[in-house]
C-alpha cells in the first residue's frame, strides 16, 4: 500500500510535507491529531502516536495489517514483511553475548577454586534461563 492510500484510512489528516502528515489516531479516539506519519524513500510508512498507542494497535484499528506499512508486500516477498529482523537479531546477539560472558566469568572463578556468592549463583541461574530460551527460539 502506498502512503496516499494509507492516509485515506485516517481522519483529520493534515499534510506537513511531501512525505509527512499528522492525523487523528484511530486507536484511542483522538480529538486532535496525535499520530505522526512519514514515508521513507523505499516506501515504508512510519507511524508514531504521541499518546502512546502501539503501531500494531493503530494499524489494526483501521482494518489493516502491519505488512501494509511496507512496499510490495505479498506472501511471496518475505523481505517486506520482516523489516526489523536484522535489528532484532542484533539485539538478541547482544543479550546472548552478555549472558555468555557472565557464565564465562563465573566458570573462571569456579576453576580458580573460588566460591560463588548466592547473588552470583542467582545471576548464573538467570543467565542459564535466558540462554535456554534463546536456544528454544532457534529450533
Amino acid at each position: 500500500m502506498d502512503f496516499e492510500d494509507f492516509l485515506t484510512h485516517l481522519e483529520g489528516v493534515k499534510r506537513t510535507g511531501n512525505d509527512r502528515a499528522v492525523a487523528k489516531c484511530p486507536s484511542h479516539g483522538d480529538k486532535t491529531p496525535s499520530l505522526s506519519l512519514r514515508v521513507t524513500g523505499d516506501g515504508t510508512i512510519l507511524l508514531k502516536c504521541f499518546a502512546g498507542c502501539g503501531v500494531a494497535d493503530v494499524v489494526h484499528a483501521i482494518g489493516l495489517e502491519l505488512a501494509d506499512l511496507f512496499p510490495n508486500h505479498s506472501p511471496h516477498n518475505k523481505k517486506s514483511i520482516k523489516p526489523n529482523h536484522w535489528h532484532a537479531a542484533r539485539e538478541a546477539l547482544k543479550t546472548l553475548h552478555k549472558e555468555v560472558l557472565i557464565v564465562a566469568i563465573a566458570a573462571a572463578d569456579i576453576a580458580k577454586g573460588r566460591t560463588l556468592s548466592q547473588e552470583d549463583a542467582d545471576r548464573i541461574a538467570e543467565a542459564a534461563v535466558k540462554l535456554r530460551e534463546a536456544a528454544e527460539l532457534c529450533r
